[in-house]
């Protein structure tokens, strides 16, 4: 019998997080409903998606349709018989299917949903056109705008998980004051205005700060790890996330 130490250990292991890979495959069983974690994966990487539709030339009206479309067929067991997962990165797997989806299906689709037979997935989502305007004018390429966007989600899910924690353990008021010294950024009060703020020394801020490093690494690690197939992908990926941030 495992001890509960065992146990506890299993649980932060990323090993043994439900990956996204599982969560598209669970739901895509026959007869399975689309679960709290699909959802959960639409609603994050609609955007990205839907960003890389419009960067495409498509207009908001028919980007909504495009992505929504896309998680639709998603869902339909036979769109799915074809993943490779060994050597997969699940943020590859997305844009490759949508591509493909509006180089094969999208024309079929729209002829399906003036017939009524359009499958949708009544889930809310933000207007992405509103997201989507604030986007630069540059030349970046949809597969760019998709990845950053993409990268930023999964930050972000990292940020949330730590914030998390910190609001269980009664020090969401610190962590408030020092979530922009995470990543690096310099920008924010400094460590003696926390300090004073918190009734503690710059010192034991700097080292607070330093571990809350430590642990959002860790949390990263984690979150990459449920979007790769095999754990020796994660330093790569890894790698791959902060060169597409640092752009």
């Amino acid at each position: 019998m495992h001890s509960d130490a065992s146990n506890a250990d299993r649980r932060e292991s990323p090993a043994f997080l439900t990956t996204h890979w599982t969560v598209v495959l669970e739901a895509a069983r026959p007869g399975a409903e689309a679960s709290d974690a699909f959802a959960q994966l639409y609603q994050d990487y609609w955007y990205p998606l839907y960003a890389y539709v419009r960067r495409r030339g498509h207009t908001p009206e028919e980007a909504e349709d495009i992505t929504q479309g896309f998680f639709a067929r998603v869902l339909e067991k036979h769109s799915l018989a074809s993943i490779q997962r060994d050597g997969g990165k699940f943020r590859s797997f997305l844009l490759a299917g949508l591509v493909n989806f509006l180089a094969n299906e999208w024309d079929r689709t729209q002829a399906q949903k003036r017939g009524g037979g359009q499958k949708t997935i009544p889930l809310e989502v933000e207007n992405g056109e509103a997201r989507y305007v604030h986007e630069p004018a540059d030349q970046v390429t949809p597969e760019s705008l998709f990845e950053r966007h993409w990268a930023f989600t999964l930050l972000e899910h990292v940020t949330q998980r730590l914030q998390t924690e910190c609001v269980r353990e009664g020090k969401s008021a610190f962590f408030n004051d020092v979530r922009v010294h995470l990543q690096g950024d310099r920008q924010g009060p400094s460590h003696a205005d926390v300090a004073t703020r918190h009734g503690m020394s710059e010192g034991s801020v700097k080292v607070a700060v330093h571990r809350l490093r430590q642990r959002y690494g860790r949390l990263l690690r984690e979150e990459i790890a449920r979007t790769v197939s095999r754990p020796d992908e994660v330093d790569a990926e890894l790698r791959y996330l902060i060169g597409v941030v640092g752009r």
